[in-house]
């Protein structure tokens, strides 16, 4: 008798409408900040800096005070979502994050703006996304079952691919069609809209957690990372790992627009186009990266190795082909290695460790980031945009060997996890610091 084959599955974002709203929220406000954050670069590289010798550091500063909210406020980020209802947390921060955008359009389009308030307002969106993203990522156990946490996480990961697709595209045209002014309108529009899809969906398995509820007699205080990490030192290697990483890594958001306009002498939609190659290779290892075989280290040293030619390669080759391709297959290895470490670590980390956990893992993921803005930033007006790229490479090879080396030497289960969803977790780090891979830290 011939088995009749089980009928196929829904994606679990049409399967599970509370899910599939506040996704679509975090699409919105994730493009919205990569498109702020894009558009601006390009506006203060081709419009706003003060002559050729302050493009890099303006965009490297910009960056850099971009992410300083995810690792100064981490603390109270943790205790945020600790203490208050999900749903409220994430509305708010997107409901904040729409008026702080369309007060700047509003300034933007009465006079033209000084460049500190294109600092400010970053810092503030920034502020935000800081909030919403951790809160997300510790929600995704309310909102789906237990069976579709991979699924899930896969296309929470997904959404930094969309977002830098959409933003990376949408940013630097906007610029050049309408200035900074049809940016931040842009920005307010989409935040606005995620705040109102989050006040009309609710949370099935909400946790009841209300602002000011102690912890009962019985429930174990909440752990520092610290603490979490004490009995795990792979995972902390890993992390060490993943921070230095991210200082060659995430300087691709400064490096691609001196690239665009001292190398390749082009407009925005090159940047674009850049930025779109991006995209589309993470989101493409997002939704391949657990299928991949092999242990956890042996994915992401070979990942890392090939991210490094990947970066390298228009350092070699002044070509535009040669670079949208270059990116893609970057992309790809940062969607890879995301999606595989954080599904892991929705598993291995206990509910009540989570809030404290993610929202000091993006800070420690995070810290090299203003840091490698400003540093690249200020080598961009020195060096050439093509060297750059030959830095970043040369910086990614030995941390892909370190990793590598760090499962060799870890003895046991930990390392010995495989893509299947079926596998028990293992001690592994995402590539990121906003919840997701090295790259994706940059919003």
């Amino acid at each position: 008798m011939t088995p009749v084959a089980a009928p196929r599955r829904l994606p679990v974002v049409l399967r599970n409408r509370a899910f599939g709203a506040v996704w679509a929220a975090q699409v919105l406000t994730q493009a919205a900040g990569r498109m702020f954050q894009v558009g601006v670069v390009w506006w203060l590289v081709g419009h706003a800096a003060g002559g050729e010798g302050g493009r890099g550091l303006a965009s490297g500063a910009f960056l850099a005070v971009s992410t300083l909210p995810a690792v100064a406020l981490a603390p109270l980020v943790a205790t945020v979502i600790t203490r208050c209802p999900h749903r409220t947390v994430l509305g708010s921060a997107a409901a904040v994050a729409g008026l702080v955008a369309a007060a700047t359009a509003g300034w933007s389009y009465a006079a033209s703006p000084p460049t500190v308030v294109a600092y400010g307002a970053a810092l503030l969106l920034a502020g935000c996304q800081a909030l919403f993203d951790p809160c997300l990522t510790t929600s995704v156990p309310e909102l789906v079952d237990d069976a579709d946490i991979e699924a899930a996480t896969g296309f929470e990961l997904a959404t930094q691919s969309l977002a830098g697709l959409a933003g990376g595209l949408l940013g630097p045209l906007v610029v050049d069609a309408w200035d900074l002014t049809g940016i931040v309108s842009g920005c307010a529009g989409a935040y606005l809209a995620a705040a109102a899809l989050v006040a009309l969906t609710r949370f099935p398995r909400g946790t009841g957690v209300r602002a000011g509820d102690a912890p009962s007699d019985g429930a174990a205080p909440r752990r520092t990372l610290r603490q979490i990490l004490a009995g795990h030192p792979f995972i902390r290697r890993v992390l060490l790992c993943f921070a230095a990483t991210n200082l060659f890594t995430t300087a691709i958001y400064v490096v691609m627009p001196l690239y665009t306009r001292s190398v390749l002498h082009a407009n925005g939609s090159t940047v674009a186009a850049l930025e779109a190659a991006l995209g589309v290779g993470t989101l493409l290892g997002s939704f391949t990266g657990a299928r991949l075989p092999g242990s956890a280290t042996a994915l992401g040293g070979t990942c890392l190795a090939l991210m490094a030619a990947a970066l390298g390669t228009p350092g070699l080759l002044a070509d535009r082909t040669a670079a949208v391709a270059a990116l893609v297959v970057a992309g790809w290895c940062v969607g890879a290695i995301g999606v595989r470490f954080v599904a892991l670590f929705q598993r291995l980390v206990p509910a009540e460790d989570k809030p404290g956990f993610f929202a000091m893992m993006q800070a420690l993921l995070g810290a090299t980031f203003p840091l490698s803005s400003l540093v690249f930033g200020a080598l961009g007006d020195h060096l050439s945009p093509r060297t750059l790229c030959l830095l970043q490479a040369a910086g990614l090879v030995p941390l892909a060997a370190a990793l590598w080396w760090s499962g060799r030497r870890t003895a046991g289960p930990p390392d010995a996890t495989a893509g299947a969803p079926s596998e028990a977790p293992g001690a592994a780090a995402p590539a990121t610091a906003t919840a997701t891979a090295p790259l994706e830290e940059a919003r």
